[in-house]
């Protein structure tokens, strides 16, 4: 008979989970996980990467429509829709069976089932085959969460899609409506909208990105409607019926206006509900909002229960359940006897953000307003990308690079960004954060040349103006 106690056991396998067992397997503690459909959770499977190769082809595609901006001849130019698919689903499962590698590598046991939990550290598995029994000293669940339906027009898989289906699309949508602007939305709005389709964006707040720096939406916003799009801010679509044909939209705008419009498909993003229900939990944590409240590195109410990623207080995101999951494994271990680890506490302050849209936006810790109602004294740099000479290069000249400091102690308070890579930019504001550095370390840090990361530099030379090449 099977041993089925373990020191710990995660519930999901997304990338709070497997990377929280994986830190439990090196930390020398004997470690299960339970997965119910495909390792590697919705990120890699249906979300994160999977995304980002459609947005790579839909940017390939748009490069070679405007090839006579490089000097280049590029004729008869066309999409393959199922082609594009294909590969996006290719590098899913590529990933997908390295999750699996990583699992036998680390020794980690792997049940596959539905599991549900039947006291703080033992659950139940049910498989094809019956049901298994588990016990460990700890349990992490990091089940994750789960596209929003919106509650009058549910997402049938035909014309009213979520992200699952807008990824897997058996058909070019001709005139979408993207419900919500947050990144999957906007996301999925340039994705189409790079492929041809007539895109409209419906957001309830009063500016697209809600969560970024308003100048960084207002630039997006302006962007986006250059590209062709129809943006709807401040508005709300108050119903939504699916026909044989399309989708009929009743939208009421900014100013109260209702009007009905025509449609061949939706996405609807909306947000997340986390996947908390039906697995136990009610009587073991504390909810607010079906999210598991939790202390600085993950425990719930009940001893040796731990919860972590996007069925936990947001932001949710794929990287913030990595380090959670790193950081509750290692809280973990201590608790076990382990004088070697020395668990620290989440800051989410620093969590950069990013958008894969065209242009990227990217952005780590407060806004300029958020910085000025929490009571700083400000100074703000802002350089844009017209003036650094690798993004003429480029031909990406669109965007530019803000920087908040507090005008006291010169502390970056946060970075934002639009423009060419900022996701990949970004890290070294998210590096300087955590390092607490002020305005002067990044003012003598010197910077490769021609590269787009110079704007930084001069974002931040702005800040105290000193800027050199604007």
């Amino acid at each position: 008979m099977a041993d089925n106690s373990y020191d710990v056991i995660v519930l999901g396998s997304g990338p709070g989970g497997y990377v929280a067992a994986i830190r439990c397997a090196q930390l020398g503690l004997k470690t299960a996980i339970v997965e119910r459909e495909n390792l590697g959770g919705i990120c890699l499977n249906w979300g994160c990467i999977p995304t980002k190769a459609l947005l790579r082809s839909a940017e390939i595609f748009h490069y070679m429509q405007h090839a006579g901006d490089y000097g280049l001849k590029a004729q008869k130019i066309e999409a393959d829709l199922e082609a594009v698919v294909k590969r996006s689903r290719g590098v899913a499962k590529q990933l997908n069976q390295g999750i699996g590698h990583l699992m036998k590598k680390n020794k980690i046991a792997v049940h596959m089932g539905e599991g549900a939990l039947t006291g703080p550290t033992s659950l139940t598995v049910k498989t094809d085959k019956g049901e298994d029994k588990l016990t460990a000293k700890h349990v992490i669940v990091a089940t994750g969460a789960r596209a929003r339906d919106l509650p009058f027009a549910p997402s049938d898989g035909k014309r009213i899609w979520t992200y699952r289906t807008a990824m897997t699309p058996t058909e070019m949508p001709k005139k979408l409506l993207v419900i919500g602007s947050g990144a999957i939305g906007i996301e999925f709005a340039s994705f189409y909208n790079d492929m041809g389709a007539e895109v409209t964006v419906v957001e309830m707040l009063d500016r697209v990105v809600p969560v970024e720096d308003k100048d960084v939406s207002d630039f997006l916003e302006k962007s986006l409607k250059k590209q062709g799009m129809t943006i709807m801010t401040g508005a709300g679509v108050d119903d939504l019926k699916a026909t044989d044909t399309g989708v009929k939209a009743k939208i009421k705008d900014a100013k109260g206006k209702v009007a009905e419009h025509d449609f061949t498909h939706a996405i609807v993003a909306i947000g997340i509900q986390p996947n908390t229900e039906n697995i136990g939990l009610e009587k073991l944590v504390e909810m607010d909002r079906g999210f598991i409240q939790i202390d600085p590195y993950g425990r719930t109410k009940s001893k040796g229960l731990w919860a972590i990623g996007d069925c936990t207080p947001g932001p949710w995101l794929a990287h913030k359940a990595s380090h959670e999951g790193v950081s509750a494994a290692e809280a973990i271990a201590q608790e076990m006897g382990n004088k070697d680890v020395h668990p620290h506490a989440l800051d989410r302050n620093n969590i950069p953000g990013c958008t894969y849209c065209h242009p990227q936006v990217a952005s780590v810790g407060m806004t300029e307003a958020k910085a000025k109602e929490a009571g700083y004294s400000v100074k703000v740099g802002n350089f844009p990308f017209i003036g650094n000479g690798k993004a003429i290069a480029l031909g990406e000249a669109e965007g530019f690079i803000k920087t908040v400091f507090d005008a006291k102690t010169g502390e970056l308070l946060g970075a934002h960004m639009i423009g060419a890579e900022v996701t990949e930019l970004i890290q070294g504001y998210t590096v300087g954060k955590q390092l607490e550095t002020t305005e002067a370390e990044l003012m003598q840090t010197v910077f490769p040349h021609p590269t787009l990361s110079e704007m930084m530099h001069e974002s931040v030379l702005g800040a105290y103006g000193k800027a050199l090449h604007i």
